[in-house]
């Protein structure tokens, strides 16, 4: 496909994505009362059970404004994301062989279930930070949490859960390309666990131990899958190698310039004459 058509293609993908997020913005906007009480609920739920004030505050005129436009794109992405990521697909796959299509697919299929159940994760684990980190207000205090500073924190929660579930993803991509073979990952096993309880513990704000563990853990079990496959993997690229290596020499078949070893080059020609090779005389017996 030449230049122009690519850029044509391109355009077209481009244009159809953001009609598609228009589309997922415009419905986050009609649904957003919903969305914010959900997002408000666990502060709702301290403020009755405390018995003190905890609110979202928004602190200026265009602060609820701005709050409502950003949860709607944040809705429209996540519920525009098959319609977007069919086109980057579309856009894609004409360059691809069949089997680089099979393995995309693969990919996509793991790493959007794994994306959600660590943004469910967080979700569920969201109240128990909120009720902690509000645990510090005083007694007799008032304890107005900004809107925006609310958001962000809900937002960076979902998505440092959700891409820690995408790790295995990454690691069996960077294997199957063949940067990185699946026994250097099984190497490095003691660090990777340990980097995983060091992630489950700053990710979660609770800091109790519980909430640690049922992040540290899944990520330390998805990790050991990923090396599963990525060594498997090896096996069979090195099986395939050697199996085309005995093709190519049977294809090739035996040297037809290979000489006789029964003669050495150095060895003189036997003239005809008894078994012994003695030469008769030409004047014949005397």
């Amino acid at each position: 496909m030449p230049l122009r058509a690519h850029l044509i293609e391109l355009r077209k993908r481009v244009i159809l994505a953001s009609i598609g997020l228009l589309v997922g913005a415009v419905a986050g906007w009609v649904v957003y009362p919903t969305v914010f009480a959900i997002l408000q609920a666990p502060v709702v739920e301290l403020n009755e059970a405390r018995g003190q004030l905890i609110a979202l505050n928004f602190s200026g005129v265009v602060s609820a404004f701005d709050m409502q436009l950003k949860v709607s794109l944040f809705v429209g992405v996540l519920a525009s994301s098959p319609w977007w990521l069919y086109q980057l697909w579309a856009f894609i796959t004409p360059g691809l062989t069949r089997r680089e299509r099979l393995i995309s697919v693969g990919f996509l299929s793991a790493a959007v279930p794994l994306f959600l159940t660590g943004a469910g994760l967080a979700w569920w684990l969201l109240p128990k930070a909120v009720g902690l980190l509000t645990g510090f207000t005083p007694a007799d205090s008032t304890n107005l949490i900004s809107a925006q500073e609310y958001l962000t924190f809900v937002m960076r929660m979902v998505l440092a859960f959700g891409a820690g579930f995408l790790v295995p993803v990454i690691m069996v991509a960077l294997t199957m390309v063949g940067l990185v073979a699946g026994r250097t990952w099984l190497a490095g096993w003691r660090v990777a666990v340990l980097l995983a309880f060091v992630f489950g513990a700053v990710a979660t704000p609770t800091g109790d131990a519980i909430s640690m563990l049922v992040l540290a853990v899944p990520i330390t079990a998805l990790y050991f899958a990923a090396v599963a496959i990525g060594i498997g993997h090896d096996r069979r690229a090195a099986k395939r190698a050697a199996a085309e290596e005995l093709a190519e020499a049977a294809a090739d078949g035996p040297d037809p310039a290979v000489e006789d070893p029964a003669v050495e080059p150095g060895d003189a020609a036997v003239e005809p004459g008894d078994a012994a090779g003695h030469i008769p005389d030409a004047d014949g017996p005397r």
